[in-house]
């Protein structure tokens, strides 16, 4: 496997050219990683009172670092954006990740699913091995400073508690998240800050989130919090995807419907509705089903019978009497039709500081191939700022670490552009 990292760098002079990073998540750690290794006097700053605190929250139930699967598949969970993503994982993917954790000092397994963690799962050691070493680089971090833009003179306006402050970098790395979990620090106040300097970014949009349907009050007294295992879900030409997913009081939530929910917002956009159609029995075919329900039931209830006949039970069983209705039970043929396709209708998304990652966010036609902004030379953008999204089991965070690298090298080109023996930037 092919080393992903140099060697230490020492205390670095106050004459060396300097960078800024803004945003002290995986993105912007990693930009100013390379920025150091590249010879570069670099300053981290972070609206939070400590650095990648969405990283530690996000990784308290096991950080899902990457995933195994084959890189072209790997690259297709990105979607319309797939090709400017695969540009950065050309340069660091699933593979340049773990090795970088090996040489942080970071054992990784592969889980049953292909996903890959640290082998204590934990984020904490990790993060605190990645700014010890950083800082021994000669980083230098600023914590509860938050961003405010650019004076008339083209500074960079930092403020915090001891008043507004001004920074004339000769390269700035912008990583400042979506608007997803502004407790911590990612509010999106950066949009209007960028589209006032005329750069072109999409309206941020929940992704991995919940969706809103409507819920009788009896089903909802009895299912809100129970998962839903063991079925496969479909939406409109998308490829069917077996998994599971919760039961909320407001609608649904989890991996399957996280997975889905690039296509259900866009269904949502364009006809105010979104529609999954669910199979409960994922394991029977049509015919199958018809034939074991034609048995007749006698005197037992639906609910025994149908446990009993197909396993189909709990919450399953609670979905197929909430959304099939009691016609759905006239005969053997439409109830196996309904067990097998079975629709559920979604009215809205749940609120977009609940959900996992965002979509939306500085448009790819708004930066060159570096990713430097057209409208603001000298200014590069990474993470989850920039319009792509990716459904959750390690593709977030291994595009976020590796358009930050990209973010920091391309920055590092520019900052050395007029520096004997350094090519300038095209």
């Amino acid at each position: 496997m092919t080393r992903a990292m140099s060697s230490p760098l020492t205390q670095l002079p106050d004459s060396t050219p300097r960078a800024l990073v803004i945003g002290a998540g995986p993105a912007g750690l990693m930009a100013a990683e390379v920025l150091l290794e590249k010879g570069v006097r670099t300053e981290l700053v972070e609206s939070a009172p400590s650095v990648a605190r969405k990283f530690l929250i996000a990784g308290k139930g096991g950080l899902n670092l990457t995933h195994s699967e084959e890189i072209n598949r790997f690259v297709s969970r990105y979607r319309e954006r797939r090709g400017p993503v695969s540009e950065w994982l050309s340069e660091f993917g699933p593979d340049q990740l773990r090795q970088w954790a090996t040489d942080l000092g970071i054992d990784t397994i592969i889980g049953s699913s292909g996903r890959i963690f640290p082998a204590d799962f934990k984020a904490g050691p990790m993060l605190r091995r990645w700014v010890r070493r950083l800082r021994a680089q000669g980083l230098v971090v600023r914590t509860g400073t938050r961003f405010a833009g650019w004076n008339s003179d083209g500074q960079v306006r930092l403020s915090n508690a001891d008043g507004e402050q001004l920074r004339s970098p000769l390269a700035t790395v912008l990583a400042l998240g979506g608007s997803n979990w502004s407790k911590l620090g990612a509010s999106g106040a950066w949009v209007e800050i960028l589209r006032s300097a005329g750069v072109d970014v999409a309206t941020l949009s929940p992704s991995n989130c919940g969706f809103e349907c409507v819920w009788s009050d009896v089903f909802k007294q009895r299912y809100a919090g129970v998962a839903v295992k063991q079925v496969v879900a479909t939406v409109a030409s998308e490829a069917p995807l077996r998994g599971e997913f919760m039961l909320t009081e407001h609608g649904v939530e989890g991996s399957l419907i996280y997975a889905l929910s690039a296509p259900l917002r866009q269904q949502l956009t364009e006809s105010g509705r979104a529609e999954v159609r669910l199979d409960l029995a994922p394991d029977r075919d049509l015919a199958a089903l018809q034939e074991r329900l034609q048995t007749g039931r006698g005197s037992r209830s639906w609910s025994e019978f149908l446990r009993r006949q197909l396993h189909i039970q709990g919450s399953r069983y609670g979905l197929l009497r909430e959304l099939g209705g009691p016609w759905a039970f006239s005969d053997a043929e439409t109830l196996a039709s309904k067990i097998k396709d079975l629709p559920l209708i979604l009215h809205a998304t749940r609120p977009i500081d609940e959900a996992i990652s965002c979509a939306g966010g500085v448009r790819f036609e708004a930066m060159r191939d570096d990713g430097m902004l057209i409208a603001k030379p000298g200014v590069w953008c990474a993470g989850e700022m920039v319009d792509w999204e990716a459904p959750t089991g390690g593709y977030l965070l291994t595009a976020c670490f590796a358009s930050g690298r990209a973010a920091g090298a391309a920055a590092a080109r520019w900052v050395q552009r007029d520096q004997p023996g350094v090519a300038h930037p095209s």
